[in-house]
């Protein structure tokens, strides 16, 4: 038997997010398919991080079990001429049998782009905030709020089935890159929802919808009710996992 770790890059948008569902295009079933073309026998996937519908991913690593000795850069050129154009393996290769493509991750980061200008070619990768007068030094300072460990509550979505909601961020950086304000995350996990979440809350308060201070109280709360809404899913990226 052979273990196996994929890297992945994917465009979300058609899809319904990472994992299989009865009712669209999921990214784990597009995958498992091509695998189960190539190797000719039945293919499960574990992976790093089950995006939600319409979130992209640049990073994104998925492990399988098979018992056909095929050599990794065959399994990587062979699935890619089998998979839809959105999703498309970076590389592959074979790890221990301890590997675990969700467990063995020490570390995942994630990119959300928020648009200051109206953008034709990156309407589906961008959150456009340009309508509002957004103020930078407010989200890095609420960025700043959110380093270290925390009990996230009050950003992850109600009924998230989780042990518990600790999260510990060692990275929240806001920076502008020409038209695009980035939003670069670090952690040793995420909860549903967390960093659209986040981010949702920190725009209102950098347009002026809700005071600074408000953002410290809703951390505090453990309460997502208090919270903003969720930024939509097309401007986020699963940037990397770190094992």
């Amino acid at each position: 038997m052979q273990n196996v770790k994929l890297l992945i890059e994917y465009d979300g948008s058609d899809f319904v997010g990472w994992q299989a569902q009865p009712n669209g295009r999921s990214i784990q079933a597009e995958l498992e398919r091509a695998l189960g073309e190539l190797l000719q026998e039945p293919v499960s996937t574990l992976v790093a991080g089950r995006t939600d519908a319409g979130v992209h991913a640049r990073g994104q690593v998925a492990s399988f079990v098979t018992s056909k000795q095929v050599a990794p850069e065959l399994i990587q050129r062979g699935v890619n001429a089998l998979l839809p154009p959105q999703i498309v393996v970076l590389s592959a290769e074979h790890v221990p049998e301890s590997f675990h493509a969700r467990y063995s991750a020490k570390q995942r980061v994630y990119r959300y782009h928020l648009g200051l200008k109206q953008t034709a070619l990156r309407r589906d990768y961008s959150w456009y905030v340009g309508g509002y007068n957004i103020r930078e030094d407010l989200l890095q300072q609420c960025g700043n709020l959110v380093l270290g460990e925390h009990d996230f509550s009050s950003f992850s979505k109600i009924h998230a089935n989780v042990d518990h909601f600790r999260c510990t961020v060692d990275r929240a950086s806001w920076q502008k890159i020409e038209t695009e304000l980035i939003f670069d995350v670090r952690a040793n996990r995420f909860l549903y929802g967390m960093v659209r979440a986040l981010v949702g809350t920190m725009v209102d308060v950098a347009r002026g919808h809700r005071e600074f201070l408000q953002f410290q109280e809703i951390l505090k709360a453990k309460d997502r009710s208090r919270g903003g809404a969720s930024a939509p899913a097309k401007g986020l990226f699963l940037e990397e996992v770190i094992y």
